[in-house]
């Protein structure tokens, strides 16, 4: 059966009331948090400078568009996959095989609304493939199968000189210039990341209420029972895969831009995993999980090595405040920060407003 199934068997299927009203009411723009988020965004570049703009909030939006990626699959999928930024590093290599850089034995000199679209076709595909062999296996195996793939592409881009330019990479790689706008400079990049993450955000949000998104979580809980009702489980799967990769291959082509460059140190084994990090610390249950991550790994990576510094350590172990940070974060709440934020609400909220918390009648 094909992966858009009939949606009256999606009506039939165990969904909560909660859910159908949430699928009714997306989006949801009653939420005051929401807008106070969006309104903050957009009037970022009057409030800050060029580094933190692009240093700090840009590349979070990145970064956390990657996680977004794996927390879909993992999310709502149930399947971890260590490959995301592996697929957003392909797409930037992609974009400078096929656009212009320094390297003019590698680069073919195409203009960048060609070169972006061919990227992003053999990123998805790439992912896809890789989430073909992924959805053959399961837990532990689908983790090490992904990690696997981004350890192969790292050492191949490491070691192939003929296509990715070895451990050199490829420098100064072009970046758009249309209607007399240098979408490179800080405020217009911005911007652009803004708009790519937002939708990207909508996107995911949107996908877990349609009928594809619920009866991939009904696979993600019951597979047996989702393939007793007619539904493809592996073609769902594959399918979670292929949006998952072009929203990493979105991210990726930011990411060339943003840099210019592209290098295997970009998909390493470690940076991989450190994708993994910003989903769980910011909460893999919903979209706006993976850029709260984001945010907090961004803060510490760039602040932690001179706090180290001012305090007398090595500035190198600044990884071992991330790490510490990680590790408060999960042994306190295993849905990151947002577990966190809702146990705060919940021991704040009114007595009477909790459940079983009214007054009795007896």
């Amino acid at each position: 059966m094909s992966v858009t199934h009939d949606t009256r068997i999606q009506i039939r299927s165990p969904a909560s009331a909660a859910q159908r009203q949430a699928a009714r009411s997306w989006p949801d723009l009653n939420n005051p948090a929401a807008w106070i988020v969006a309104i903050i965004l957009l009037i970022m570049p009057l409030i800050a400078n060029g580094f933190f703009l692009i240093e700090i909030f840009a590349t979070t939006l990145m970064l956390g568009t990657i996680a977004l990626s794996l927390m879909f699959l993992a999310g709502y999928g149930g399947m971890v996959s260590l490959m995301q930024l592996t697929i957003a590093g392909f797409a930037a290599y992609m974009v400078a095989v096929f656009g212009t850089s320094d390297n003019a034995n590698i680069s073919l000199g195409w203009p960048w609304w060609l070169a972006v679209p061919m990227a992003l076709t053999l990123a998805t595909i790439f992912g896809t493939l890789g989430g073909a062999l992924a959805v053959r296996t399961e837990g532990i195996y689908t983790i090490m199968i992904t990690l696997a793939i981004g350890a192969a592409f790292y050492y191949f881009t490491n070691q192939n000189w003929a296509i990715f330019n070895g451990h050199t990479g490829i420098n100064n790689v072009a970046t758009p210039h249309f209607w007399g706008v240098n979408w490179r400079a800080d405020i217009p990049f911005y911007y652009v990341v803004l708009a790519v993450a937002a939708l990207c955000y909508f996107a995911v949000d949107y996908i877990s209420r349609a009928p594809f998104g619920l009866a991939l979580q009904g696979v993600r809980d019951n597979p047996r029972r989702m393939a007793a009702l007619g539904f493809n489980v592996n073609a769902h799967r594959v399918a979670a895969y292929a949006v998952a990769s072009f929203i990493a291959g979105l991210a990726g082509v930011l990411q060339v831009w943003n840099y210019r460059q592209i290098s295997p140190g970009s998909v390493s084994v470690g940076a991989c995993i450190d994708i993994l990090i910003i989903a769980i610390v910011g909460g893999i249950t919903r979209p706006i999980g993976p850029y709260i991550g984001a945010l907090v790994f961004v803060l510490l990576r760039t602040f932690a090595l001179d706090f180290l510094v001012k305090i007398g350590l090595d500035g190198n172990r600044f990884r071992l405040l991330i790490g510490l940070g990680f590790l408060a974060i999960v042994f306190w709440s295993s849905d990151g920060v947002i577990g966190l934020w809702q146990r705060w609400r919940r021991s704040h909220r009114p007595q009477s407003d909790r459940p079983g918390g009214g007054r009795g009648h007896g």
